[in-house]
């Protein structure tokens, strides 16, 4: 089988808790010493509200299948991340949103201006930061890392060009979170084990894996801003319903609605002046009439089936699989 060439030698595998730990202690100690100190506090303020690091995570799971050493990789791992939060705060920017992490979002604490600037401070930093793995898969990990980034701003496009469409079909959603949110997640995994010297029939699974896996946690993402709780979110509940945005759950209530309930959708998608509570409320029990809370549940499960598929289909033993196995099993169970 293809996991021999490993089992051989027995690897010590690191726990979810025990990677974390790594990589915010690396990521607690990166330097920003150039000036001017405006441009790098956003980066660091950022940074400093944590999370749960799960592309970084991902990463060193994926290196970890197949070798101990993961402090070796430390600076691709902080470098995905640091990407991630780039895109953050663009977003955040673009969605007007005020929280992250239960803490203000940068345009709010500082302004627009810096949330931009030292947005793409971030994304060179994450360029250089991946550039210092080992030269003999340099090519091929910033081959990986320039497409994902590429995907994600057409990810990203996709999402702002919804916005003032109300004919957006489900597939084309699907397709833009695969973009914008799915492809990080593969990557990452795809990197790690890269990085590895992983077969590349591994290295190919793990990458489907992780877009089915980044398929459910953004469907899931939709379900928790409206049926989730601000402490758990860590977000405002109710942002993509203020904000109009074209989520599985609004897309699909637009195809159920009969004729009342779709006239009911357009008049609350066009008010913009209403106290936002209600518009809140209204939605949300549109929602609730249309069943939208089941089908996206049962969306999310079908795409977790296929990523359990996927990863069992890795060359190598289950044992050796557990610690991603059930960090993806953590994805999957945030509160509703």
């Amino acid at each position: 089988m293809a996991y021999l060439t490993y089992s051989l030698n027995i690897l010590v595998m690191k726990s979810s808790i025990q990677l974390l730990d790594i990589i915010n202690d690396y990521i607690r100690h990166l330097a920003y010493s150039r000036p001017p100190k405006g441009l790098y506090d956003p980066i660091e303020y950022v940074l400093s509200l944590g999370g749960k690091r799960i592309r970084p995570l991902l990463m060193l799971m994926a290196y970890n299948l197949y070798k101990e050493n993961v402090e070796d990789i430390l600076s691709s791992a902080s470098a995905i991340e640091i990407y991630h939060n780039y895109t953050l705060l663009h977003d955040d920017l673009m969605d007007c949103a005020d929280m992250r992490r239960n803490k203000p979002t940068v345009h709010k604490l500082w302004n627009d201006n810096a949330a931009i600037l030292s947005g793409d401070t971030m994304l060179v930093l994450a360029y250089k930061m991946m550039s210092k793995c080992e030269s003999i898969h340099l090519k091929s990990v910033l081959d990986v890392f320039s497409e994902t980034a590429l995907e994600i701003g057409e990810g990203q496009q996709y999402d702002m060009e919804f916005e003032n469409r109300n004919d957006v079909s489900e597939e084309e959603y699907i397709e833009m979170i695969r973009l914008k949110t799915s492809v990080l997640l593969a990557a990452s995994l795809q990197i790690g084990a890269i990085l590895a010297d992983a077969p590349q029939t591994d290295t190919k699974k793990l990458y489907d894996f992780g877009i089915q896996i980044g398929l459910a946690f953004q469907l899931q993402d939709d379900l928790l801003d409206v049926y989730g709780n601000t402490d758990d979110f860590g977000k405002k509940i109710g942002g993509d319903i203020l904000c109009n945005k074209k989520t599985y759950m609004l897309i699909n209530a637009f195809q159920l609605a009969d004729k009342q309930q779709r006239s009911q959708l357009d008049y609350w998608i066009s008010q913009t002046q209403f106290d936002s509570s209600e518009k809140i409320k209204q939605v949300t029990s549109i929602y609730n009439d249309l069943g939208i809370k089941d089908l996206c549940r049962k969306k999310i499960n079908e795409y977790f089936q296929t990523a359990s598929v996927l990863l069992s289909e890795v060359g190598l033993p289950d044992s050796r699989k557990s610690i991603l196995k059930g960090f993806a099993d953590s994805l999957m169970n945030r509160k509703v």
